[in-house]
This record gives structure tokens, sequence and C-alpha cells, in this order.
């Protein structure tokens, strides 16, 4: 038997032809291609999915800064409001002390000079 025949296996039982090795090859081919694009069309879906959940939370973000902006702006006027009756209450509260004191003078003086002093009363 010549030694190049023994390698020769196109007459043994159940050995694909060539013909038939690429058809299977073809056919892996098609069967891999399909999942890739079934996985490429689910991947699309869920970066849609995720952009359009993006689009949502900014659109929330942008409400809730607003929101922010006008408490802090409320915030704001509400301290305003708060220094200033602050202001106003230590000033009437100065301006009563010194009318206590002048009535108290303007009596002491009436009266002969017969009143104590007055103490001071100091509330912090």
């Amino acid at each position: 038997m010549d030694p190049y025949e023994i390698e020769d296996t196109s007459d043994w039982l159940g050995t694909p032809t060539p013909l038939e090795m690429y058809k299977h090859s073809c056919h892996m081919l098609e069967n891999e291609v399909l999942e890739l694009t079934t996985l490429l069309r689910k991947a699309r879906q869920d970066i849609f999915g995720l952009v359009e959940m993006h689009a949502a939370e900014a659109k929330e973000c942008a409400r809730l800064r607003a929101e922010l902006k006008a408490v802090r702006s409320a915030l704001d006027d509400e301290s305003r409001k708060n220094s200033d009756l602050t202001m106003t209450s230590n000033y009437l509260l100065c301006s009563k002390d010194r009318l206590i004191s002048e009535y108290h003078r303007q009596l002491n003086e009436f009266m002969g000079g017969k009143l104590p002093e007055p103490t001071t009363n100091t509330i912090g």
C-alpha cells in the first residue's frame, strides 16, 4: 500500500465531505449571528431604557433644584425678616429703658429726690 493512501480518509464511513463541513460551519455561523443579533437587540433596548431613565431623573433633578432654590430664597427672606424684627425689638427695649429712666428722673425731681435709685434689670 502506498504511504500517501494511508492518509486518504475519504472512503471512511462517517467522515464528512468538505461540502458537508462547509455547510456545518455555515450553519454554526448563522446560529452565532442570530444569537449575537438577539443580544444586540436586547442591549439596544436596555440602552434605550437607561436613556429614558436618565432623562426622567435629569428632569426630576432640575425640578428639585428649582424647588431648593425657591426654598432657599424663602429662607433668606424669613432670615431677613427675623433680623429686622430682632433689631426692632432691641431698639424698642432700649427705648423703653430710656423712657423709664427719664420718667424716673422726672418723678424723682417732682418728689424732691426722695425716690431710690433704679436697679438695672438685665434680661439676657
